[in-house]
């Protein structure tokens, strides 16, 4: 007879046998997977589980509070933007994440679009697909990146891994973000300025911020009109950082050059969002995170941390460390388990 109960509201991979796997192995604990993400499926599914696991589902101030015996709230992946912290942590839950285990998926994904966008990849293949051997003159712009600038907004493990990889194609990286310095930065062979002069001198900017009321919208239409007419944005991060309609502005303004997208502010954006009929962007519909090894790591350890929360163990990556402090907290944590 399984102890605990698990609510997976959902996940883009085929199956959820590996989180199931860990979760029984150890924390004798059984999954139950949610047929849609939608609040009110969530919420009648909640009552009674002992942890959620969330891929990009909403988990709401509601389904928290509709999940009386919960004590953990899982995310599998790196940012927790789609789980209402605040309510879990007032209510006892613990809430985890897997903050880096995508690292080298992610910037490859952002010198992919970059090297597309540069390279005009996608531009060539379709001519000589539809059209023909070298049926586009060669009158576009295409930059020799060994020289140029790539400014990367926020500097943490994938910040720092895309400016490894613009390192090597002799790319000169600036790095802005409130949480690191000069010297940090000077250590990845970047130099540290202030966003404006970032987006004042980059050729291409790449952004890897959280998504938080800080950075909602952070790269509005102020930003853009800072950045060069030539230059390439590249959002693989979160899709609510950029202000949508002053990037298409931007876009068909001729404020830059081109964008390339991993994520929109909309999850699922219709097909006639405008952003999708510019020929001056590329998008991918929130794939960096994957590769297969990527996939299966991230199962495996989103799954084993909710298995300590489960069973009183402290798990590697705890996203609210005031719960340790709750008055009635509903976890059997404590620091040093």
């Amino acid at each position: 007879m399984p102890r605990f109960k698990v609510l997976i509201t959902d996940h883009v991979w085929p199956t959820t046998e590996l989180e199931a796997t860990v979760l029984r192995e150890e924390a004798n604990a059984e999954v139950v997977v949610a047929p849609d993400g939608s609040e009110e499926t969530l919420i009648s599914l909640a009552g009674d589980v002992d942890a959620i696991m969330t891929c990009f589902a909403q988990v709401t101030p509601n389904v928290l509070k509709a999940a009386s015996n919960c004590v953990a709230v899982g995310r599998f992946g790196v940012g927790v933007d789609n789980i209402a912290v605040d309510t879990a942590t007032e209510l006892g839950m613990a809430v985890t994440y897997v903050p880096d285990y995508c690292v080298d998926e992610v910037s490859d994904h952002v010198m992919a679009l970059l090297l597309t966008w540069n390279r005009r990849v996608a531009l060539f293949d379709n001519s000589v697909k539809g059209e023909g051997w070298g049926s586009v003159p060669l009158t576009m712009r295409m930059m020799r990146l060994r020289g140029k600038t790539i400014g990367i907004i926020g500097f943490g493990r994938i910040g720092q891994a895309v400016a490894q990889k613009a390192l090597a194609f002799g790319m000169r990286v600036l790095a802005s973000d409130p949480l690191f310095n000069p010297q940090t930065a000077a250590l990845r062979g970047a130099r540290y300025v202030d966003t404006d002069t970032l987006l004042r001198e980059s050729d291409f900017v790449s952004l890897h911020a959280p998504l938080n009321p800080h950075t909602q919208n952070m790269i509005g239409e102020r930003e853009l009109g800072l950045m060069k007419s030539e230059s390439f944005l590249v959002n693989c991060a979160r899709g609510g950082l950029i202000d949508e309609d002053a990037l298409h502005s931007a876009l068909t303004g001729g404020g830059i050059a081109g964008a390339g997208l991993d994520v929109m502010a909309d999850n699922h954006p219709p097909n006639d969002h405008p952003l999708l009929s510019l020929d001056n962007i590329i998008v991918t519909p929130h794939v960096a995170f994957f590769s297969q090894e990527s996939t299966l790591e991230l199962e495996q350890r989103a799954a084993r941390e909710v298995a300590c929360v489960l069973t009183g163990r402290m798990p590697d990556n705890l996203v609210n460390p005031a719960v340790l402090e709750h008055e009635s907290p509903r976890h059997s944590l404590t620091i040093g388990t």
